[in-house]
């Protein structure tokens, strides 16, 4: 495949937290001559506080991964140039949906939510997600993560403070239909197909997606001609706001360069 040209960069955010969880990694990769954006999710283009007194949220709880897709999709069509995908956890497989329709100049998967076929069955990926699905509760009604479940499924290890901290600033309430949508065909990937360059990170203190669970998507992809390289790392999930956050965004720009 050809090379990266593009200096445009697409963040997309994952379940549960703000679009705010990019803005470090904005001035970083934007410090370094790339454009960049991170537009939220439909219905969430407001800060955490603000969509945390929203809930139950009605417009949310209705959003699909189908909708979230071509929402981002429109973003891309309206770019000067195909973009970098870098996305976190749900923001992650979309970015790999995105990839491989062909809309994109590479893409970065960190910590990412496996694709329609790679079924789930690490422990610690059930004992995270499976609330949020809400299989036993309304549908229309949004889920929002209790601090104790982030304190598992993001900030492991981590000290109270900054779990309280980060809590308060990034967890927003998340829609069960966009959750489901990962067990549907709105998360087809066709490992098989050429495409633009992939990175995909995991990590080995990840309860939300586990590093195994991370390298058995990685190991789906079978084209020989398109590189896809994968990386693990002692992070949890919450690694964008984990202190070593420059490292990882040093190692992403790094690759890019590369390639």
């Amino acid at each position: 495949m050809s090379k990266i040209k593009s200096k445009t960069i697409l963040f997309i955010t994952g379940a549960y937290v703000s679009h705010a969880c990019w803005d470090k990694w904005r001035l970083y990769f934007e410090g370094h001559g790339y454009n960049t954006i991170a537009p939220p999710w439909p219905c969430k283009d407001a800060d955490a506080v603000t969509l945390r007194k929203r809930h139950p949220y009605k417009a949310l709880a209705a959003v699909s991964m189908y909708d979230i897709i071509d929402h981002y999709n429109a973003i891309i069509r309206k770019l000067p140039e195909r973009p970098i995908l870098i996305g976190h956890s749900f923001g992650g497989l979309f970015a790999q949906v995105l990839l491989n329709r062909g809309v994109a100049a590479a893409a970065v998967a960190i910590h990412a939510v496996p694709p329609q076929g790679v079924i789930p069955y690490e422990l610690n990926f059930l004992k995270s997600n499976a609330a949020t699905l809400g299989f036993f509760t309304s549908i229309n009604k949004t889920f929002l993560m209790s601090f104790s479940k982030w304190r598992f499924a993001f900030t492991n290890g981590m000290p109270r403070q900054i779990q309280e901290s980060s809590y308060e600033e990034m967890v927003i309430p998340e829609s069960k239909k966009a959750a489901r949508g990962g067990l549907t065909k709105a998360a087809y990937v066709d490992f098989k197909k050429e495409h633009e360059p992939l990175l995909l990170l995991a990590g080995t203190q990840d309860q939300c997606i586990p590093a195994h669970l991370c390298k058995r998507v990685y190991e789906r992809y079978k084209s020989k001609n398109s590189i896809t390289d994968f990386v693990l790392k002692d992070r949890n999930h919450f690694v964008l706001g984990q202190p070593t956050w420059k490292e990882d965004a040093g190692y992403i720009l790094n690759w890019l360069n590369q390639h």
